[in-house]
């Protein structure tokens, strides 16, 4: 019982919660700062940056400090007698073994190919801000087509909430000519039945707009109940300027997925760069600084901590590798080219896109016309309908019939309106604003 009362007080405080208002920009604005993809997106561009500091770090002078001990077995120490009879120690027995090391290693040259990585590093990182913008087109596209779910849903229960108050006030009128003697028992049986099935349809788009309702809740961060009341209203976007052709031509220089392709079919480029560089030598600098105990680089050895220090260069060609830098070049060009496909393929889709797009728009358009004349027609046939049955001339059946007509109307000019606004979304998501 207390459970109950719970989950009553609860639905009571959700219903009495202010609505949150937004209009389709503030929605946009919000579902951006609360997405987790969003996130994701911007996470995977650090981690692209961060690469980019590998490899310059792989290209720059590399300094460790080591440090060691080594225990050995007890050997015979060996040691020669001197001119003047004393006895010169040369291998003394120690087992205890420490050294320590400043080691320097720096690669001069490695035939390009820390250059060509570094290179492909940072277009992939201008590539991954790319992919942010990508998520963020989407996100807006997915919150557009949200916010305009929510807007007919909203719509549409009005509409039929509009209805039902007709239908009842209907039903009130037959019933009054019924009690007269003027109507028979079955065309209130009928208005009877209209009103159910008016009442079903407001049951089914009250649950539609709680759906639409909980799924922009969710993108733009709102905590789950939380009413939202969408302030803006079904108007009919305004026509596109631009050709067919402009468009195509804006989608491809604006799309942040065709950027991404570009620079990734470049970075491909680079990869392809830097495994043909496995075939060429590579030069490097080394050196240290020793501080070991005892010091190997010092002749006779002696158990004392003594100093050294060395500096070279060394030089190395790869002759035979078995294999492995023809493979690498084999998988870089198989990238390249399947990057580039990639962007062939889209290029040819985002066109097709574009054309889809504007014959959406085009036939909501359209919609939207024949819309608003069958409104203004079924409103006018009602009337007229009302009227003759006022003066008993016609039947209820006639009245239910116009009613019915002018609701399907004012739902068609609903779902045609926001089926423009949608389109509107997808062409602005094709084109890349």
């Amino acid at each position: 019982m207390s459970a109950i009362i719970c989950l009553a007080a609860a639905f009571a405080l959700t219903a009495e919660a202010a609505p949150l208002r937004l209009s389709v920009d503030e929605a946009v604005q919000r579902a951006l700062e609360a997405s987790h993809r969003v996130r994701e997106a911007a996470a995977r561009a650090d981690a692209a940056e961060a690469v980019v500091d590998q490899r310059r770090g792989s290209a720059l002078p590399q300094i460790a400090a080591q440090a060691g001990y080594t225990r050995t077995n007890h050997v015979e120490t060996f040691g020669v007698l001197l001119p003047n009879n004393q006895f010169r120690l040369i291998y003394p027995d120690i087992p205890d073994n420490y050294r320590t090391r400043l080691d320097l290693q720096w690669p001069l040259y490695t035939g390009g190919r820390l250059d060509a990585l570094e290179r492909a590093a940072r277009i992939e990182a201008t590539a991954s801000s790319d992919d942010i913008a990508t998520a963020r087109a989407d996100l807006t596209l997915e919150v557009t087509r949200a916010y305009w779910t929510l807007v007919t849903a909203v719509e549409s229960l009005r509409v039929v909430d509009e209805s039902v108050a007709r239908v009842d006030a209907h039903l009130r009128d037959v019933r009054n000519q019924f009690a007269a003697g003027l109507l028979p028992p079955n065309d209130v049986s009928s208005v009877e039945a209209q009103g159910s099935r008016q009442r079903m349809l407001q049951v089914q788009a009250r649950a539609a707009r709680d759906v639409a309702e909980a799924e922009l809740a969710r993108l733009v961060g709102a905590a789950p109940g939380t009413p939202i009341e969408a302030i803006a209203t079904l108007d009919v976007p305004p026509p596109v300027p631009a050709s067919m052709d402009e468009l195509i031509d804006l989608a491809r220089r604006q799309r942040p997925e065709r950027a991404s392709l570009v620079k990734r079919v470049a970075a491909a480029a680079e990869r392809n760069r830097a495994a043909a560089a496995g075939t060429k030598p590579n030069i490097g600098v080394g050196g240290g600084f020793d501080y070991a105990r005892p010091n190997a680089r010092i002749f006779p050895r002696e158990d004392a901590w003594r100093t050294s220090w060395d500096a070279g260069v060394n030089v190395s060609w790869p002759l035979l590798d078995g294999g492995r830098t023809r493979g690498e070049l084999a998988e870089a060009s198989a990238a390249g080219r399947a990057a580039e496909e990639r962007l062939a393929e889209f290029d040819s889709v985002v066109a097709v896109e574009i054309r889809q797009r504007m014959s959406e728009i085009d036939a909501s358009r359209a919609a939207i016309a024949a819309a608003n004349d069958a409104v203004r027609s079924a409103r006018e046939a009602r009337r007229v309908v009302g009227d003759r049955f006022a003066a008993g001339v016609t039947t209820s059946t006639d009245v239910l019939d116009a009613q019915v007509a002018l609701l399907q109307a004012a739902l068609d000019r609903t779902q045609a309106i926001a089926a423009a606004r949608l389109a509107d979304a997808r062409l602005a998501r094709a084109v890349g604003r």
